[in-house]
């Protein structure tokens, strides 16, 4: 169904406008690969859409990108990505089950706004883990809990007030909290976790609706309901308008949650033991204001590099 949905989408004539979101998400994404202290020779983009990663990377972080997606239409239109500075390959593939990739095969896996569509995210996030390289990461963002509640509430309250009950019309999301517990159930170490929210605007419910359905992110279930009453979509729209509209403009908040996970290896970056520090947190003020504490700091910083932790991201 979803598949269905995704080639529907890639062949409207105004897809290519409704991109805006995932544009950014892609954008963002692979800003933290330029953080990235290691060359990555094989790259894997998982729910590649139509390429919103790859155009932003480049050949001194990436030797060659595989893109893949369940959807063959999307694939297709990734030839934008022909001008990308790294080598490019793509694959059409399930990116739930990930068949016909071997065991320690990628040096760095990356999604986005994909892996919300993933029906057993933990049995997914296993096989992300075994397909990934020892001290390698797994970079990717998606779609949150709360994303599209000014539609949600407004859907709600106007199938109570006309029908009497209410149906599922906006697909379910995983919670930002428990993103870190399924990367770190799946065998993932290192986790970090930070959430974002972006708000866009519309001028009316209906246009959200056709971006949401150009985007292939409109509700895709077996059991939603395929259609809603006319007299339901004028008062959701009325209600909209009257709870969260502002300066005419519809606001839709899209919750975006960011991980980073790495599998553990020998090489693999280890936390400072527990109270090894020297200095406390609250004299981090001072410290930046003395030119010289700032450098016996760093002097000592080199000295010790091997028994510290070294950022990568």
């Amino acid at each position: 169904m979803k598949r269905k949905q995704r080639d529907w989408a890639v062949r409207q004539p105004d897809f290519k406008a409704a991109q805006y979101l995932k544009e950014e998400i892609g954008w963002r994404v692979a800003d933290k690969v330029f953080d990235l202290t290691k060359f990555n020779p094989l790259v894997l983009d998982i729910g590649c859409g139509i390429g919103h990663i790859t155009p932003h990377l480049i050949k001194e972080n990436v030797g060659k990108i595989i893109q893949v997606d369940m959807s063959g239409g999307m694939t297709q239109s990734s030839a934008s990505c022909d001008d990308s500075e790294v080598e490019v390959e793509r694959r059409t593939v399930d990116e739930e089950t990930l068949e016909g990739f071997q065991e320690n095969q990628f040096d760095l896996l990356l999604t986005s706004m994909s892996a919300h569509w993933i029906n057993q995210l933990p049995q997914w996030m296993k096989k992300c883990n075994e397909i990934l390289k020892p001290d390698c990461p797994f970079i990717g963002s998606m779609l949150a809990e709360d994303t599209l509640y000014e539609l949600r509430c407004s859907l709600q309250l106007a199938e109570l007030e006309r029908l009497g009950g209410v149906s599922s019309h906006v697909s379910p999301f995983v919670r930002s909290q428990d993103v870190g517990g399924l990367l770190s159930s799946a065998g993932f170490d290192m986790i970090t976790l930070d959430s974002d929210e972006i708000e866009v605007g519309y001028p009316n419910m209906f246009a959200l609706m056709y971006d949401l359905q150009l985007m292939a992110e409109s509700h895709c279930t077996h059991r939603r309901n395929r259609t809603i009453r006319r007299d339901v979509l004028i008062a959701a729209e009325a209600i909209y308008q009257s709870m969260y509209s502002k300066d005419g403009k519809y606001p839709a908040t899209f919750k975006i949650v960011s991980f980073i996970g790495w599998k553990p290896g020998p090489n693999m970056p280890k936390a400072a033991k527990r109270g090894s520090q020297q200095l406390s947190l609250k004299d981090i003020g001072k410290i930046v204001e003395d030119p010289e504490m700032m450098k016996k700091m760093s002097e000592q910083g080199a000295g010790k590099k091997n028994d510290t932790v070294k950022t990568v991201i």
